[in-house]
């Protein structure tokens, strides 16, 4: 058990940290952690001895959220619904906390929870695309990487749009799934090869 002193160092340094993450992202300097927390970086260290095990601190319930965000989408009858409904609220949580999007993007191998969890996440958002092309809701050349694109000019519009970040995502995000729609297909390039969040 954490001595009285010692928990309330660790409750320091998360708050920080959340705040930090959700304002500039998961890459903000541990000491800007520490800082901002009134603590050493000795102690923040002490408390989590690397950056990846106090990401899947901090994050632990958005991560569980958004696990039980795409299991309720998978328990929806519509395959379409489901998977605009979860993308709706990937997307709003990325509203509310810019690292959050990018903590769930970033591989973490030491990180097993956090790993285990977006492992699962992956495996439902995979059936939930699945499902939804198999109704010809969601058009043929869907990948994976549509997403990250939307993430990715989600997380500007987040970051730019100010007090209308909200409003502006909501937008973002009709337009994406109006064109995902099978009725709406029409020819597109190529996915890139590769696409890494950079939050």
């Amino acid at each position: 058990m954490l001595r009285a002193d010692a928990s309330r160092n660790r409750g320091r340094i998360l708050r920080a940290a959340r705040h930090l993450f959700a304002t500039r992202g998961i890459d903000v300097p541990m000491a800007a952690i520490a800082r901002r927390a009134g603590v050493g970086t000795a102690t923040l260290y002490r408390r989590f001895p690397t950056r990846e095990s106090l990401v899947t601190e901090v994050f632990a319930d958005q991560l569980a959220m958004c696990v039980g965000a795409l299991s309720e989408a998978l328990a929806d009858d519509d395959p379409w619904r489901g998977f605009r409904t979860a993308v709706e609220k990937v997307c709003a949580m990325q509203v509310v906390d810019r690292g959050f999007t990018a903590a769930f993007l970033t591989a973490f191998p030491g990180a097993f929870d956090l790993e285990r969890k977006r492992a699962e996440a992956e495996d439902e958002l995979a059936e939930l695309i699945r499902r939804a092309k198999a109704a010809g809701r969601l058009r043929a050349d869907f990948v994976l990487a549509d997403l990250m694109l939307l993430l990715m000019a989600n997380g500007a519009v987040v970051a730019g749009a100010g007090d209308a970040a909200a409003a502006a995502s909501r937008r973002l995000v009709a337009y994406f799934l109006q064109s995902w729609e099978a009725g709406h297909a029409g020819p597109l390039p190529p996915p890139p090869a590769e696409l890494r969040y950079v939050g």
